[in-house]
């Protein structure tokens, strides 16, 4: 008989698969239901933060209960003097990577946290009972496991999934395929699709390709882009057992839109003093602060003058550049990402946006979706992204604060209202009806994205769905709106002007002004 029974070969490949798979995508939980059967527990078809951590955690525990005693079992033969093929052993130091994982999965979990809380990792003193566990597991005589080699190494990889997962995982929720498919992508964009690969040789390579994120205005770019600065991965010194950077404080954002071409110039590259006007001290530029593990991002890159576009060619060529007003080179060692909501394509069409400049951004290219583009995949999604909103800005109150946003939506927008200004529109939908007890679009002109603003009131007032603080305040802006002053408004209704001018609704007033005669 060889090292492997048939079945154990079955399992040992479905491990293997789903240890290097893509998390956040349904083969996950295929993977697992081959390996557990019934034993799964109930899942939703993707990964997100509408299933809770916990019902994560029973898989897991589930599947530590099958591949524990294997690995123990497996280890006793090589002890034994059974001897493994080239595949036997890969399997079963994949078996065993596995292990590893997720047996030091909640310390590096507490590690992250704490990280986190101080803005440090500090001294990772569990290092070496890992380092001892993984050699009693890999050090086996006779058969040739690479990982065995590289401890160190296999400890930063797991800090380093550990981290993307909780960036990923924590900050694109919903369980629509497009965002499943957005997790996907950026998970990717970390560990590339070849994670073994990754992990032999990508690790430290992967800083000098520039990521490029598109999509509509409020949709998460810059959420995107932190996920993947903050899990860039982070060498390990097992000797003073310290990472050697800290991942906090790594992303630098820069947003275009809002700097005059001369000021992005210095807040990116630096300047001498007397470069320009109001130079009056040198400056260090983010690419010059920013470490080589760090990122560098830069915002609304569609918005960027043709001249700056040549520059930073030249230093995503080169990885050099020169302060504004000085010929010394310096070094350029960490990531730029860089995002747009403009159809580059077109831009180069209209020769506003460089060919060459592009090509250099988009060897690896992200797109968000829109909010409506996961709505209408999964409608009953709303209420979970409402959810993870309310949670942030009610605390305790979310669940109430929910019902009463969702209730809204349906009864005045309705479940098919475009969200043109995607999840920041619903984020201000959200903060209007925690404080106002509604929420009224606008369309880009300042008139109201739904209904006649009088009919909308009327319907309201008929329906028993407005207060009678709210119909005053209303009713008092309408006749000012009519009459144009406070003192003819206060006449009319028989209220005192500044009376009037306390009730008068700054936002209602601006539509009714705005709405066709």
């Amino acid at each position: 008989m060889g090292f492997l029974k048939p079945n154990e070969r079955a399992t040992l490949e479905t491990l293997s698969r789903l240890s290097y798979c893509n998390p956040f995508l349904p083969e996950r939980i295929e993977l697992e239901k081959q390996v557990l059967g019934d034993a799964l527990p109930q899942r939703v078809s993707v990964w997100n933060l509408r299933a809770g951590v916990e019902r994560e955690r029973e898989a897991v525990v589930k599947l530590q209960k099958v591949v524990d005693p294997l690995a123990d079992d497996l280890l006793n033969r090589l002890r034994d003097g059974v001897k493994a093929n080239d595949d036997e052993a890969r399997l079963y130091e994949d078996l065993i990577l596995f292990v590893l994982y997720h047996r030091y999965r909640d310390a590096f979990q507490k590690l992250l946290d704490h990280a986190l809380d101080k803005g440090a990792t500090g001294r990772v003193k569990f290092y070496e009972q890992f380092e001892q566990d993984a050699m009693r597991l890999l050090d086996v005589p006779g058969v040739n496991l690479h990982a065995r080699d590289e401890v160190p190494h296999l400890f930063a990889c797991y800090f380093q999934l550990r981290r993307a997962f909780h960036h990923i995982f924590s900050n694109i929720v919903g369980g629509s395929m497009p965002a499943a498919r957005l997790r996907a992508a950026v998970w990717q964009s970390i560990f590339t699709h070849d994670m073994p690969r990754y992990r032999r040789a990508l690790f430290n390579k992967l800083g000098d390709i520039a990521t490029l994120i598109t999509g509509p205005t409020g949709t998460g770019k810059e959420l995107v882009a932190r996920a993947i600065a903050l899990s860039r991965y982070i060498p390990f010194d097992a000797g003073t057992q310290r990472f050697s950077d800290e991942f906090t404080g790594s992303f630098h954002a820069l947003n275009l839109s809002a700097l005059s071409p001369t000021l992005i110039e210095s807040e990116l590259f630096g300047h001498r003093r007397g470069s320009f006007t109001g130079a009056v001290a040198d400056r260090t530029g983010w690419l010059e602060l920013c470490k080589p593990l760090g990122t560098v991002f830069l915002d609304e890159i569609g918005e960027l003058d043709s001249a700056i576009q040549v520059k930073l060619l030249r230093l995503l060529q080169t990885r050099t550049f020169q302060k504004l007003g000085d010929t010394k080179t310096l070094h350029f060692s960490g990531k730029i990402m860089a995002a747009t909501n403009r159809d580059l394509m077109e831009e180069m069409q209209q020769q506003r946006f460089r060919q060459d400049f592009f090509y250099r951004l988009c060897a690896d290219m992200i797109r968000t979706p829109s909010l409506s583009e996961q709505l209408i995949d999964s409608p009953e999604e709303l209420p979970n992204l409402v959810l993870f909103i309310a949670r942030r800005l009610a605390g305790d109150e979310a669940e109430t604060l929910t019902d009463e946003v969702v209730d809204w939506i349906e009864n005045h927008l309705g479940l098919d209202y475009a969200w043109p200004g995607n999840i920041r529109e619903l984020e201000q939908c959200i903060k209007n009806v925690m404080i106002r007890k509604e929420y009224r679009p606008q369309h880009p002109n300042g008139r109201e994205a739904v209904g006649d603003v009088r009919t909308r009131i009327a319907d309201e007032m008929l329906e028993g769905e407005i207060s009678a603080d709210d119909l005053i305040r209303r009713y008092v802006t309408i006749v000012y709106a009519q009459t144009g002053s406070y003192e003819a408004a206060a006449r009319k209704l028989g209220l005192d002007r500044r009376t009037v001018k306390a009730r008068v609704d700054e936002a209602l007033l601006e539509a009714l002004q705005n709405e066709s005669p």
